[in-house]
């Protein structure tokens, strides 16, 4: 990887399952992000496979590999069904996480994540999809207010299958990242984007501008669901964050925000 970017702060060991984290499961993942250029990462398990987290087993790792950061964390959900437990995990754990992630993957349908590819797309059809984004952003502000979360994921991830809204969105991003800078969490720059339907970068350039003025913090990821994904298409992210003049991003250690500066 030949880029300034250095940090990969949302990843999944355990993938779409309960996986216990061992050596043999996260190792990989710091080989490919020391190959990649990495050198401060954060595990961010969705918090549906809380339990297959090992604190020890990250220390351990911690311990081979003095080299590269290793930042314990978790993303929460808004799961109608597992959310509750997800959060009370959280609140028993804080004290030996470094970061939470907040993000929103479910809307009206309790059965079903929106973002599911190709399949979560049914759920737009036909639907005001103005009321959807307002919607999505309303349950943004909700997990930000939990108390609970450092970094909003994935921020305008209901653009996923490239459905947009007739009308202008200004006021009610406004609103959502003004609620975001008050209780002074990040968002984060997620390449995922670029391999979903919509191939962009979540969030949008309208979106990240604003949230510049806002003196919102920003930290880069991936979404990695496999190890080789770490890092993916930093070149293109560092590109674009030198474009808009993004000269630092936030890393994390027990729930503290350090900015780093990138260029």
């Amino acid at each position: 990887m030949n880029s300034q970017l250095f940090s990969d702060y949302h990843s999944h060991p355990q993938g779409h399952r309960v996986r216990p984290y061992s050596q043999e499961l996260l190792q990989p993942w710091v080989d490919h992000a020391r190959k990649s250029g990495l050198t401060d990462i954060a595990f961010t398990d969705h918090d549906r496979y809380h339990e297959g987290v090992d604190f020890g087993e990250i220390d351990r790792l911690r311990e081979r590999n003095p080299d590269v950061k290793i930042r314990a964390g978790i993303e929460l959900d808004n799961d109608p069904e597992t959310s509750a437990a997800g959060r009370k995990w959280v609140e028993k754990n804080r004290d030996r996480l470094d970061f939470v992630l907040g993000s929103v993957h479910y809307l009206e349908r309790d059965d079903q994540m929106f973002d599911s590819v190709p399949t979560g797309a049914e759920q737009f059809a036909g639907r005001d999809i103005d009321k959807i984004y307002a919607d999505y952003f309303r349950r943004i502000r909700e997990m930000a207010g939990t108390g609970l979360i450092d970094c909003l994921s994935h921020l305008d991830l209901v653009k996923i299958h490239g459905h947009r809204p007739k009308e202008k969105i200004e006021a009610l991003v406004e609103e959502t990242l003004d609620f975001i800078a008050e209780r002074g969490l990040c968002i984060e720059l997620s390449t995922a984007g670029w391999r979903k339907p919509v191939n962009e970068l979540y969030p949008s350039d309208e979106i990240i501008r604003l949230a510049m003025t806002k003196g919102i913090g920003f930290t880069t990821a991936s979404d990695a669901h496999s190890a080789v994904q770490l890092g993916e298409n930093y070149e293109r992210l560092a590109e674009k964050m030198a474009e808009m003049g993004i000269k630092q991003i936030c890393v994390f250690e027990k729930h503290k925000m350090q900015p780093r500066m990138v260029q």
